[in-house]
């Protein structure tokens, strides 16, 4: 269990690193393939995903540097603007723990020792300091660009990036806030998001989510593997993600009922346990 709180830190930082800010408007405009950056960036984002919901198997590899390695199996599910589902159940499918995020905020059951922690996204934004944006996060495990503050992009949004060309890939940038910084990377050859940044300005810490091993599901492009970098501190930290059986299936709920008889744990338990770790 302390692994998947572990998880939970991680998978925040994404949220966390999202504060909204302002945006810029593009300088410059390249061309690439034949098309204006402002006609290939429209052209990434109409190509964006379309699902209301994705599920499927997916293999956790979550890297602590010196503090070890933990594998683990799993069942994710996102329901677009509701939840992001993640359940554990090594054991002839009978689930351990499962983690929830909605726009509420973070629900992890500990169904082991019947006990939950709660989190309201104001509680962790008044820890942090800063605002924690599901909407982003959810563009990142759905492979989207984004923007803070908007919960889908149009293609008229395309002028609100930066985009410098390279011989393979093309960088997009935009400024968030005074201390933020979000850029992407899309292949050149086609439009395709292949990497998400969010950099602490005059830091080396930041946020990196890959993404490859792109499949069609229901028409459209999702990436089989994931790996989300944090970066800048002394013990690189990383959770690999790889998707299998993946379907765009509604038929689970969005919402987790919690027993009666589970103990609740604060965030400041959570804290607790994580800086012993």
């Amino acid at each position: 269990m302390k692994r998947l709180y572990q998880l939970i830190g991680i998978l925040a930082m994404a949220g966390l690193l999202a504060a909204c800010g302002s945006t810029r408007k593009t300088a410059e405009v390249p061309m690439i393939g034949g098309l204006t950056g402002t006609d290939y960036l429209e052209q990434v984002i109409r190509l964006a995903p379309t699902w209301q919901c994705v599920s499927g198997k997916v293999a956790l590899k979550l890297d602590m540097g010196q503090k070890g390695t933990t594998q683990v199996n799993a069942t994710l599910r996102m329901k677009r603007d509701e939840a992001i589902q993640l359940s554990v159940a090594p054991l002839l499918g009978i689930e351990v723990a499962r983690l929830e995020i909605s726009p509420d905020g973070v629900l992890l059951l500990d169904r082991i020792n019947k006990r939950y922690v709660r989190v309201s996204f104001q509680e962790i934004s008044n820890w942090a300091k800063a605002d924690l944006d599901y909407n982003i996060l959810q563009c990142l495990f759905l492979n989207e660009l984004f923007l803070p503050g908007k919960s889908r992009l149009q293609p008229e949004d395309a002028d609100a990036f930066h985009i410098e060309v390279s011989e393979e890939y093309a960088a997009v940038q935009v400024a968030a806030s005074r201390t933020l910084d979000y850029s992407f990377r899309t292949a050149v050859t086609h439009p395709q998001l292949l990497r998400s940044d969010i950099a602490v300005r005059k830091t080396p810490y930041g946020l990196q989510w890959s993404y490859a091993d792109f499949a069609e599901l229901d028409g459209r492009q999702f990436p089989r593997h994931m790996l989300l970098s944090v970066t800048g501190s002394s013990d690189p930290v990383s959770l690999d993600m790889r998707f299998s059986r993946l379907n765009v299936q509604a038929n689970w709920e969005a919402r987790t009922e919690i027993p009666s008889r589970y103990d609740r744990v604060t965030l400041e338990d959570i804290l607790k346990l994580l800086s012993k770790q």
